[in-house]
C-alpha cells in the first residue's frame, strides 16, 4: 500500500528544525516590561544566537526576544538582560542550551509536503534488495518528520521492521525529547488515512484520552540525537540514501547555507537525494547540488 493522506488538516506547521517565533509572542510593550532591555542587549542576543545556531534575527523580533528570554531571567532570579547575558557569556554551561531552545520554534506536521514521502517510497521500493539503508532527518523538531519517514519505509517494504535506520537530529533538545516520547495530541494525525492511523498509532484512553502514541516499532527505527548544523563537522554515520533538510535553511544567510550544504552533501550516498523545503532556493549553490525533482537535489556530478 502506498503512503497516502487525506486532504490534510491544517498543518501544525517541523523545523525543522529551529525557526524564530513571530514578533507577537505575548511580550509586553516596552512601557510595561519587568526587565531592563535596550538596543545593546538586543544586538548582543542577535549576535549570540547567530553564533550558536546560525539564526538571523530581524529587528522586528525584538519583542519576541524579550518575551522568550524574560522567562529565563525569572527562572534565574536576574534583574536585567545585561546581567543575564553577562552571566551567559561568563559561565555558559547548560544555560547556552536553554538560551538556544528559548529562541527557536519548530514548525512541523506528519507528512508535511506529501510529495516528498511519495518520492521517498518510490526510491525505497527500488532499493528493496540493496541491503540496509540510512536516512537522516537533520531538522527533526518534535519528531513528526522522522516518524513520517519511518511509516513510509514500513509501507515501502510491507513490514514494521524494514532494513532502514533513521537518524533524527535537531539543535533544540526539548523538541527532541518530545520526539523520543512519540506521544501527540490526536489532532496531529487527523488528516492521515484511517488505515495509517490504525496501523501506526495507538489511541490513549482514560487519563491519556485525546492523545496518541506512535507504534513502538517506529520508535525502534529512529535514533534521536542533538546536532547543531553550524558545527564544523557532523559526527554521523552515513552514507545516507536520503537527507531531509527542510524549512530550516530559510533562517540562515546564503554563506551559512553554503557552509551547511558543503558539510551535508558528502554524507549522501552516490545515488542519495537531498529533500528541501518548498520555500528554499539553492541557485547560489549550483556547484554543490543539482535539482532532480520538485525541491529535490543530488550531489553535483552524480547525475539527475
Amino acid at each position: 500500500m502506498s503512503v497516502s493522506t487525506r486532504s490534510p488538516a491544517p498543518a501544525a506547521t517541523t523545523r525543522r528544525t529551529p525557526a524564530p517565533l513571530p514578533a507577537d509572542d505575548g511580550a509586553p510593550g516596552s512601557a510595561g516590561r519587568d526587565f531592563e532591555f535596550d538596543d545593546r542587549d538586543f544586538r548582543r542576543v542577535v549576535d549570540l544566537i547567530r553564533q550558536r545556531a546560525g539564526i538571523a534575527l530581524a529587528d522586528g523580533k525584538r519583542d519576541m526576544v524579550y518575551g522568550r528570554l524574560s522567562r529565563r531571567l525569572r527562572a534565574l532570579g536576574l534583574r536585567s538582560f545585561k546581567d543575564y547575558l553577562d552571566q551567559l557569556e561568563r559561565d555558559g554551561g547548560d544555560e547556552w542550551q536553554a538560551f538556544t531552545n528559548a529562541l527557536t520554534t519548530n514548525l512541523t506536521s506528519f507528512f508535511r509536503e506529501p510529495h516528498h514521502f511519495e518520492r521517498l517510497q518510490e526510491e525505497l521500493a527500488k532499493r528493496r534488495h540493496d541491503g540496509p539503508l540510512k536516512i537522516w532527518s537533520c531538522a527533526a523538531s518534535t519528531g513528526e518528520e522522522p516518524y513520517s519517514i519511518a511509516i513510509t519505509a514500513c509501507e515501502a517494504y510491507g513490514t514494521l521492521t524494514p532494513p532502514v535506520t533513521i537518524l533524527a537530529t535537531d539543535v533544540d533538545t526539548q523538541v527532541l525529547a518530545t520526539g523520543e516520547r512519540g506521544v501527540y495530541p490526536v489532532e496531529r494525525i487527523a488528516g492521515l488515512d484511517d488505515t495509517l492511523k490504525r496501523r501506526y498509532f495507538q489511541r490513549g484512553s482514560g487519563p491519556n484520552e485525546g492523545k496518541c502514541r506512535v507504534h513502538p516499532a517506529l520508535r525502534q527505527l529512529i535514533d534521536f540525537r542533538p546536532l547543531n548544523l553550524l558545527t564544523a563537522r557532523y559526527d554521523v554515520a552515513g552514507p545516507f540514501t536520503a537527507v531531509f533538510c527542510r524549512n530550516v535553511m530559510i533562517y540562515f544567510d546564503k554563506p551559512t547555507q553554503r557552509g551547511i550544504l558543503a558539510r551535508l552533501v558528502p554524507h549522501l550516498a552516490d545515488d542519495g537525494m537531498l529533500y528541501t523545503g518548498h520555500s528554499e532556493n539553492y541557485l547560489h549553490a549550483a556547484d554543490i547540488i543539482q535539482p532532480c525533482g520538485r525541491t529535490l537535489y543530488r550531489r553535483v556530478g552524480t547525475g539527475a
